[in-house]
């Protein structure tokens, strides 16, 4: 497989110049009457403003879950076209769908972290910073909102950007929907929606199944999961919104990355060795549950209360060598976690205006909590040739993870005059970590302590219309990301306890942007960025599914982000995004790069690795109100290093899919067909990487060409 060459290399200056010409130039020459469509309220910002008045990156997409080409699998299937954001679907539902924001989040091998998660207003980042978002059900799902950039501190730790994920609310007389779908891979997926309002009661209730035999060798999955939301309106000023959800998934086997080696010799589609001797998987099972209360007290003043709570078991057999497990202070190479987690948010908006000038202010209060059980077992019973591995053996491991986070918060919105916008805040944030080791046997010491970690996190940004049509802003703020309870889980010299000594890594952010919207030119949004982060969390080692991390000194960032769209005559709609992220190391350091460790020198402008330079997604939708539909969509990516000294890189990729459909209603029914081909030229790349995968499997090849067929039916009764 070859490695390939960027199908870009303009130093970011020069583009972000010409965008900064070009973008000026078409607004002088746009007529300012007219919009290109009317601007979408979003709540990124916690004051809910249309997207365009907001000295921020922020990307809505819409999705319409009933009438959608796409599988309805992933959430990497709908934000292709969000700008500086990267979607990996790994074809590996034991480390779940990799998403990295400007950078932020790359170096994840399993879950997400960097980039805070949102379902409802109920977090699915815990308060160490780790998320996952298995349990989106696509099928529910009515909007994704993406903030990027400096703004995305005020959701505190960890959150180098934020994706809120918002289902649909229940409306009308109840409606049953019902489909399927089958492709490639022995794909299937299935499921069930009730919506509908009854009085002062609205509701949602899902249900959907999905399962494949995987791409590669030894990567099968099933996942369930099960929604449900109610919305109870109290009287004219009052609602009470309360959110279930159940993801349960029983098995998920890990396939593991791939040498650039096997991928010549075994292929793509081969697992590791390792996989099938131990028969590496994972299995999950969460229920949580949250409460939204909403007061409108008056016309300037409203409250909202959220509280929420769940818990998590996860089972993981990795491919540790039996011979490392062996030794007194392993912790073997089975892990099993039960994770209790609660949290609340409070807060206060106020508005007014005062001399004819408009403001509003936010405060509040979180508090997060989360309590994780964590098991060690070795993954073998027996010795000689009566030994058998991938099984549950002896345990090794046993402590109590306590994590809380309290973080007060302020921001407000100013309206000096008609032309201006000042939006500030600041967020205060104090993060928690005490272990207590429960295994105290022979050699192996106790290994209870804590650390603890605090921020105060101040954004500043402006926004100038200089036309009712196009906005100038600046935004500059500092960001904050401690590290996980999965990233201090071992200890680089291997020996007991976690690895306490990681500090959290803090960032400036700054960023220029300006916001168009014309019937005749589109909606264009452009941003260049910078971010400078000191002690970034970055990967030591990662051998057999176990990884060690250390503080690197900085890292730089610097990017341009493009987004247009436009509808277009005959029921034609266009859209581009394209990102350039030039993400290096301003400092050397060491690291190790085999196993056993080995001190590796990472030299000074090296990349960051799992980083795209570019990224370009183009699509044109055909999609009548009824009848037939169509659609086209390219993706292009440039060359991904696969670890910090940049030694050997997944090559760049061009890829296309195509899809069609027919909507037709029929009385109280609605039917929608449709058929997709992804990946049309059957092109073989790599779909993501592990960073810094001490023996050198950083591969994880994505399918070649693949298809799906569903069918959705809908009866309004």
């Amino acid at each position: 497989m070859e490695t390939g060459t960027e199908f870009g290399r303009a130093r970011w200056l020069r583009p972000a110049a010409a965008v900064a010409s070009a973008t000026y130039a078409l607004c002088a020459a746009q007529a300012p009457d007219t919009p290109a469509a009317q601007s979408v309220t979003i709540t990124a910002t916690r004051i809910a403003t249309p997207a365009f008045d907001v000295p921020a990156s922020i990307t809505l997409v819409t999705l319409s879950p009933d009438t959608d080409t796409r599988p309805g699998i992933n959430i990497s299937e709908t934000l292709g076209g969000v700008p500086g954001l990267l979607a990996r679907d790994r074809q590996n539902y034991a480390q779940d769908v990799q998403i990295s924001v400007r950078g932020f989040g790359a170096r994840s091998t399993f879950g997400i972290r960097g980039v805070r998660v949102y379902i409802d207003g109920i977090p699915g980042t815990m308060p160490d910073g780790q998320g996952q978002i298995s349990n989106v059900d696509l099928g529910t799902a009515a909007a994704i909102e993406v903030l990027r950039g400096p703004f995305s501190a005020l959701y505190g730790n960890s959150s180098g950007g934020v994706v809120q994920v918002f289902t649909e609310d229940g409306g009308g007389s109840p409606k049953w929907t019902f489909g399927g779908g089958a492709g490639s891979n022995h794909e299937l997926r299935y499921d069930g929606k009730l919506t509908g309002a009854e009085g002062n009661l609205d509701y949602v209730a899902s249900v959907s199944h999905f399962e494949t035999d995987g791409y590669r060798q030894h990567s099968a999955a099933r996942r369930d999961i099960e929604n449900v939301k109610l919305g109870l309106r109290l009287d004219e000023r009052s609602r009470i919104t309360i959110v279930g959800n159940g993801v349960e998934l029983p098995y998920a086997q890990d396939a593991l990355g791939l040498s650039r080696v096997e991928l010549q010799t075994i292929g793509p589609r081969a697992a590791d060795p390792s996989a099938i001797q131990f028969n590496t998987r994972k299995s999950l099972a969460q229920t949580q549950a949250g409460v939204i209360y909403d007061l409108r007290v008056d016309a300037d003043n409203a409250l909202r209360a959220m509280v929420y709570g769940g818990h998590r078991d996860t089972e993981q057999f990795q491919s540790i060598p039996v011979t490392s497990q062996a030794s007194a202070t392993a912790p073997g190479g089975v892990i099993q976690l039960g994770r209790d987690y609660d949290g609340a948010d409070l807060r206060w908006t106020t508005q007014g205006i005062v001399d004819r000038q408009r403001w509003s202010l936010v405060g509040g209060l979180a508090y997060d909590k989360l309590r994780e059980h964590r098991y060690g077992y070795q993954s073998f019973i027996g010795t000689g040739g009566a030994q058998v591995v991938g099984v549950q053996g002896a345990l090794r491991r046993n402590e109590i993870n306590d994590v809380q986070d309290l973080d007060p918060y302020l921001q407000g919105e100013w309206h000096p005059a008609d032309a201006w916008t000042l939006d500030a805040g600041v967020r205060h944030s104090s993060v928690r970590f005490v272990s207590h080791d429960e295994y105290i046997v022979g050699t192996n010491p106790n290994d209870s302590g804590g650390a603890n970690y605090s921020a105060t996190l101040p954004v500043l940004g402006v926004l100038y219309a200089l036309r009712p049509d196009v906005h100038f802003y600046a935004t500059a703020g500092k960001g904050f990301e401690t590290p996980t309870l999965n990233e201090i889980a071992y200890r680089p010299d291997k020996l007991t306890g976690l690895n306490f000594d990681l500090k959290p890594s803090r960032s400036k952010n700054l960023e220029l942007g300006v916001k168009t919207q014309s019937a005749t030119w589109g909606v264009l949004d452009a941003a260049v960025f910078g971010t400078r982060t000191t002690n970034e969390i970055v990967t030591l080692s990662n051998t057999g599914g176990r990884s060690t991390y250390q503080n690197a000194a900085s890292t730089r960032r610097l990017g341009l982000e493009l987004e247009w769209s436009k509808p277009l005559p005959h029921d034609l709609n266009a859209q581009v995004a394209y990102t350039l992220l030039d993400a290096q190391y301003t400092d050397a350091f060491a690291e190790c790069v085999t196993t056993p460790c080995a001190s590796t020198h990472v030299a000074s402008g090296n990349r960051i690795p799992g980083v795209a330079r570019n990224a370009l997604f183009a699509s044109l939708a055909w999609a009548p109100a009824q009848g037939w539909r169509a659609g086209v969509e390219a993706r292009a990516l440039s060359r991904v290093f696969v670890n910090d000294t940049n030694a050997d890189p997944a090559a760049s990729f061009v890829t296309a899919n195509l899809s069609g459909g027919y909507l037709w209603p029929l009385g109280h029914w609605q039917w929608s067909a449709f058929g997709r081909v992804d990946n049309v030229t059957g092109r073989r790349y790599i779909g993501s990487v592990i960073v810094n995968e001490g023996n050198g499997r950083y591969f994880e090849p994505a399918p070649g060409r693949a298809y799906f067929a569903g069918l959705t039916g809908s009866y309004r009764f």
